[in-house]
């Protein structure tokens, strides 16, 4: 039999996964835009907001939706520097007092979900810090390792980073770490950097890309399938990089950026650099202003 040529059980052969209940998908929904929100809140608090939208649901369920949807918490934490597991090995952070001047000089990488009307995806990207450029996307219905994977490969076709940052606390542990996903970018001479202890706000250009899209394109469709989700994504990134005028950019658009048409300031890393602009520390406010740090990122 070919369960047995093949080493598995017969009953796996037509085991078919069980459907999300309508209240998992509108739970996951409201995680997500409280997220998207206020990516600081935690599982005790968001557990009493739903509490007082109607919805009662236990600071455990919460806590493993979250874990599923790849759902982190966003604050300085300690320990950030032990790998996660044999074949996992932690980069040092590059960009500090790092002056970003040009296209290709720093990628960032991040996974986010993305709801539909009856489930989910998951969305991930790479994406050209100084331009704003999103330089590959990929959609998976599961968080297995191959979509990361794909859309490293697919951005590789288009260049070469000279750094790629990403956040091994965040998101799904292990896919940013792993040797199947570093041993690539070392071997086409890129360096590996990956955001260090404390520095919870140093994924902010991508996490700014996430709320751009959810705001702007998901939170306004319902999609009824992955299909629909991908066309829907690949209409919005190509007017993301080709249409949509950005205030940090001088109202350039990623695209005239990335391909030189237009040189906007540099990106400086929390060091003030004459000429740069700064991305500031966790709660610093912009020189003579006291607003969020979420504000200063448009």
């Amino acid at each position: 039999m070919q369960s047995e040529l093949l080493s598995i059980s017969r009953a796996s052969l037509y085991y078919k996964p069980k459907e999300p209940s309508s209240n998992e998908i509108q739970i996951k929904h409201r995680l997500d835009r409280l997220y998207t929100d206020h990516p600081f809140l935690g599982s005790r608090k968001i557990v009493e907001i739903l509490a007082g939208e109607g919805i009662i649901v236990g600071r455990h369920t919460v806590r493993g939706y979250r874990e599923e949807m790849g759902l982190v918490t966003i604050f300085p934490k300690p320990k950030l520097s032990v790998p996660g597991g044999a074949g996992h090995v932690l980069y040092p952070y590059l960009l500090r007092e790092l002056v970003i001047d040009r296209p290709n000089q720093v990628w960032g990488v991040d996974i986010t979900y993305i709801r539909m009307v009856r489930g989910w995806t998951y969305l991930v990207a790479f994406m050209d810090w100084y331009s704003r450029y999103v330089v590959s996307w990929e959609l998976s219905s599961t968080l297995e390792m191959s979509f990361v994977l794909n859309c490293r490969d697919t951005a590789l076709t288009q260049s070469v980073p000279e750094i790629v940052n990403s956040d091994h606390t965040q998101r799904v542990p292990g896919h940013f770490t792993s040797e199947k996903f570093v041993k690539k970018w070392l071997e086409s001479g890129v360096q590996v950097s990956m955001d260090g202890r404390g520095r919870c706000m140093d994924n902010i250009f991508t996490e700014r890309l996430w709320r751009s899209v959810k705001w702007e394109e998901v939170y306004l469709k319902e999609y009824e399938n992955a299909s629909e989700a991908y066309s829907g994504l690949e209409r919005y990134f190509d007017f993301y990089n080709q249409v949509r005028p950005h205030q940090s950019l001088g109202y350039a658009t990623p695209a005239q950026v990335y391909a030189g048409e237009v040189i906007p300031e540099a990106i400086c890393i929390s060091k003030p650099v004459k000429g740069a602009k700064t991305v500031p520390e966790i709660g610093e406010a912009a020189p003579g202003k006291s607003v969020a740090p979420s504000v200063l990122f448009k």
